[in-house]
């Protein structure tokens, strides 16, 4: 018998409760009290509460939020360190770094008048301000499917709980919710797996550019007072990653409040040696100089990965379809050029938001809204569109070049140059054979500058009930082995920065092994697998990384 579901019957659902989603429920909410309209709206949140999975560097452009609240100061928002210093370095060496002076570098990424956060703690906040507006938040659901009525998108429900690796009912188990709503917005972050299903279901992405990705891997340091520099901004191009195409990337690192220092490197998915590890990479980063001046005598305290998106404009999918909208990195919004995506993310939520309660206020339910007219009337196109050459400059001519397209456009044609660039090559097809690719000797760790993968995903608190069906699907079972291990030296070992995969000798043959209870939802594997074999799905709800200050 089919298992039945109890359902809850909303005006609006949101899907994902990071700042695109809580922006839409806030504004949705400032929307019904302006216009004397009742309104029920609800979040659910697959992290085990607001925060807990996410992940940004981050410096935080506030012009989203202060439109949203602009009172945002006087109730306590956690922007408390302002931008003060703002360097950027070309790492031309392990031991090298030229100062680049701001006048070199195009205006956009300039950080003056933003504000060093942790972004887990905004949302957090966020989360306060939609609580009090009225709206229900639903942490540690995670929306597994999608409820459809007809070709209408009608709902989500929410994963079953209590059940064991083969598919059996354990004592604890509890079905998933039904929860209908007349519209339903999606704001799961980076390649949402409810969003991509939507983009494929209503072909949403069939006038648009290639999707192209980053993973980011961050840690948050602890340092001595006398070392730290409140509002200090640090970003570098170059080594260990390539400067003229190949490996490309860039790396921040942010002095925070409380003697904190957040920092990272970014990794294009594009890049082309499948013996290249992005987690390795990073370990090595931290040795330069540079880097291990600013972090020296401190403590390593958290540690997470994420991809990001960031194909912009040109990538963006068609944004509605009956009964739903796409807001956030679930559907690309970040500014690849100004290495920011929050303040767009927010500006995308309150956009949707404006968008689907215009159709409620008519009466309307499960339709096709038009979103995309409000948005491209909207400074959130303009900055877009200001910025849509970046990426394709970066991957065509590699990172110095690729800047230097850049800072012509930005600098000199104020974002309106008359070319287009685009760059139509998925990211998982981008891998060279093995047989033609240098293999890479990385160091060991020294366990106090760089560390191993398991000792990261152990301080970011990682939790997955061990005793659940593994949420990283395989197409093929046997394309491991038999495809990507020969062709490509299975990169699913060394792309994932959580020691998920790992390729297993034993009695003379290997096998492919898939350690799910290490993941950090990063989405890497979804997006980087050469065969396009494996598919990352939602967890039991609760499950996975647990950062508190991120």
């Amino acid at each position: 018998m089919p298992e039945e579901h109890e359902s809850m019957d909303f005006d609006v659902v949101i899907v994902g409760a990071g700042p695109a989603g809580l922006s839409a429920a806030i504004r949705l909410m400032q929307l019904a009290a302006q216009n004397d309209y009742e309104l029920e709206v609800c979040v659910v949140e697959k992290a085990s509460e607001l925060g807990a999975h996410t992940l940004s560097g981050a410096i935080f452009y506030p012009r989203a939020l202060d439109e949203l609240i602009p009172d945002w100061n006087e109730k306590d928002a956690p922007l408390d360190t302002p931008v003060t210093e703002d360097k950027f370095h070309l790492l031309v060496s392990k031991t090298r770094a030229i100062g680049l002076p701001k006048l070199l570098i195009p205006h956009p990424i300039h950080n003056d008048g933003n504000y060093a956060i942790s972004l887990g703690n905004l949302v957090r906040w966020l989360g306060a301000q939609a609580e009090e507006a009225g709206v229900m938040l639903f942490p540690g659901f995670a929306a597994a499917s999608i409820l459809y009525d007809g070709d209408n998108v009608v709902g989500i429900r929410t994963g079953d709980m209590g059940v064991d690796r083969e598919g059996e009912k354990k004592a604890s188990f509890e079905p998933g919710l039904d929860l209908h709503a007349k519209y339903t917005i999606f704001a799961e972050g980076c390649r949402g797996h409810l969003g991509k299903e939507l983009i494929h279901h209503f072909d949403l992405d069939r006038d648009c550019g290639t999707q192209h990705y980053a993973i980011g891997l961050k840690e948050l340091w602890q340092i001595p007072e006398q070392g730290h520099h409140a509002g200090r901004v640090l970003h570098t191009l170059g080594w260990p990653l390539d400067l003229f195409g190949g490996n490309t990337g860039g790396s921040f690192l942010y002095h925070l409040g409380e003697n904190q220092i957040s920092l990272g490197l970014i990794v294009d998915l594009a890049y082309r040696n499948p013996y290249l590890s992005p987690f390795e990479e990073f370990q090595r980063w931290k040795h330069h100089p540079l880097i291990a001046n600013e972090i020296k005598d401190g403590q390593r305290i958290s540690y997470g990965a994420r991809a990001i998106v960031k194909g912009g404009l040109p990538a963006l999918p068609r944004l509605s379809f009956p009964g739903g909208i796409l807001i956030g990195d679930d559907a690309g919004f970040l500014n690849t050029l100004k290495v920011k995506g929050t303040h767009t993310a927010m500006k995308s939520g309150m956009i949707g938001a404006e968008s689907v309660f215009d159709a409620l206020k008519k009466g309307e339910s499960h339709t096709e809204i038009d979103m995309q007219a409000r948005f491209e009337a909207s400074w959130l196109f303009e900055e877009l569109y200001s910025a849509r050459n970046a990426g394709p400059a970066w991957h065509k001519f590699g990172m110095l070049a690729g800047s230097a397209v850049n800072y012509f456009e930005q600098n000199l044609l104020r974002g309106k140059s008359p070319f287009n660039l685009q760059d139509p090559v998925p990211d998982h097809a981008t891998l060279m054979h093995a047989a033609k690719a240098k293999p890479i000797d990385y160091p060991k760790p020294d366990e106090q500058i760089s560390f191993n993968r398991l000792s990261s995903v152990f301080i970011s608190n990682t939790n997955h009930e061990e005793d659940q069906p593994c949420h990283l699907l395989l197409r093929d079972d046997s394309i491991p082995i038999e495809k990507n291990l020969p062709e490509y030296s299975e990169p699913a070992q060394r792309y994932c920065p959580a020691g998920v995969y790992e390729v297993i000798e034993e009695n003379g043959s290997q096998r492919f092994q898939i350690n799910a209870q290490n993941c950090v939802h990063c989405k890497t594997c979804d997006i980087k697998d050469p065969a396009q074999n494996i598919t990352w799905i939602v967890p039991e709800g609760s499950g996975g990384p647990n950062y508190p200050n991120m």
